[in-house]
């Protein structure tokens, strides 16, 4: 499998609703010439064979791997790299022999579907602007109350950080007698500055799906989502910010010190989580998709299978919007119906300007919202915490707080994780399209 592809743009074809985008916003969806291939669940083998038999490629799996954490960088001239967890291969091969994968596709075949490997980004511009900081116009909120009331509205700006984040306390993570202890959770982003002080001695395990770079963080983004998810109970300076502050952290880097990665890492990533009995898969991460446009059949049927064997995946909505002028649909992955799609509010529980909705008819919904504005966390030394804003930092507060439900009742996996977290969620004045069941509460 090449290590280096040239990155392609394929034109987006139009889709019903796109002209609420101006000719300047039409955007086009970024491919790396592979392919994600969905295989039947069942024999690794078998799967293995027709890979090889209709597209004659040299395959890899993912249990050639120690406990499944795949090196890119010795795939042994493989062209395709199968994901046993997942039943999902990347296939980097010659056209002719990807169009008879293409061909084989039908129901008495392994092979059951077949998408283009998109690129992926770390979401908003806490990834891309990490030293420059957030532009004024991202942490603008919209003014419109939609009804909250002056009492909520003055009680959550009033609140005093100096011990306890805004976040963790409207969310009730303050205050919950649980710790996530004994729960594992995975955070794939660009990875985790290992040295930083407020994560010695803790339990991480952590694992590069990114070619050439170790999972020690050079970006900001992944320590600042790690540090709202499992952050420490004592920081090294007030307030504290981690909800799971006893949870076993699984440190994935499937994005770049640039921000940047591609399915297959992030496939990579998740089938390790899973191998390693993770229960909880944070990602602040996707791509934009437009007003129209479907879900990854592939990324939905990977997060049925994970809440199958009790992983729940939990991911940004995005943070595309320019609200109130424009609500931008929840974008790739979050917009599958089984991965848990969260959006930013801020202390004041009001829609984020930037957040992303729930617009798109098939597919594509908010289902729960977390704190995502002006968020204090960890991010690499030696400047050690920073406040970022975006639904980038709303996903690690549910990611936490599914912790804490974990830990209280090991019944509480998968799809029943995900019906817990909404049942108890806090409802707000806001359409649902925005902030799906409402605010995150801890138990």
């Amino acid at each position: 499998m090449a290590k280096d592809k040239s990155k392609k743009k394929s034109n987006a074809s139009p889709t019903a609703g796109a002209s609420n985008h101006s000719p300047a916003q039409q955007q086009t969806t970024e491919t790396t010439g592979r392919y994600l291939v969905l295989m039947r669940e069942g024999s690794v083998k078998t799967n293995i064979e027709a890979l090889k038999n209709v597209a004659g490629v040299k395959v890899a799996s993912s249990s050639d791997f120690k406990k499944g954490a795949v090196n890119m960088e010795t795939l042994g001239g493989a062209q395709a790299m199968l994901f046993e967890s997942l039943n999902v291969a990347v296939v980097d091969a010659p056209p002719e022999q990807t169009e008879a994968l293409s061909f084989a596709i039908n129901a008495d075949n392994p092979i059951l579907a077949m998408e283009p490997e998109r690129v992926v980004h770390a979401i908003g511009d806490a990834a891309t602007e990490y030293l420059r900081g957030y532009r004024d116009g991202v942490n603008h909120l919209t003014d419109q109350m939609l009804g909250i009331t002056k009492e909520e509205v003055s009680a959550a700006a009033s609140i005093n950080q100096s011990k306890l984040t805004w976040g963790l306390q409207l969310t009730n993570a303050s205050v919950s007698q649980f710790t996530g202890k004994g729960i594992k959770v995975a955070v794939l982003d660009t990875g985790l500055d290992l040295g930083h002080p407020d994560f010695a001695g803790r339990k991480i395990t952590s694992q590069s799906f990114i070619a050439n770079e170790t999972v020690q963080d050079g970006n900001g983004h992944g320590t600042h989502c790690i540090g709202t998810a499992c952050g420490s109970l004592k920081p090294k300076k007030l307030p504290r910010y981690g909800v799971a502050y006893e949870a076993e952290i699984f440190a994935g880097k499937v994005l770049s010190n640039r921000g940047s990665g591609a399915d297959g890492g992030i496939l990579a990533g998740i089938d390790w989580a899973i191998t390693n009995g993770c229960v909880v898969i944070s990602m602040s991460l996707g791509a934009e998709v437009l007003p129209g446009e479907g879900y990854s059949q592939i990324y939905e049927n990977v997060a049925k299978r994970a809440l199958g064997v009790g992983s729940l995946i939990v991911a940004a909505a995005g943070n595309e919007s320019e609200r109130p002028g424009r609500i931008a649909p929840v974008g790739h992955p979050a917009n599958c119906p089984s991965i848990l799609a969260v959006a930013a509010i801020d202390k004041k529980l009001r829609i984020a300007s930037f957040s992303c909705g729930g617009i798109n008819p098939d597919g594509g919904g908010v289902d729960i919202a977390g704190p995502g504005v002006d968020v204090r966390s960890s991010v690499p030394r030696n400047k050690l915490y920073r406040e970022l804003s975006g639904t980038s930092m709303a996903t690690p507060h549910v990611a936490g707080i599914a912790a804490l439900f974990a830990q209280s009742d090991p019944a509480l996996r998968g799809f029943a994780l995900w019906a817990t977290l909404i049942a108890h969620a806090k409802r707000l004045n806001l359409p649902s399209r925005d902030v799906g069941m409402g605010l995150v509460q801890a138990p």
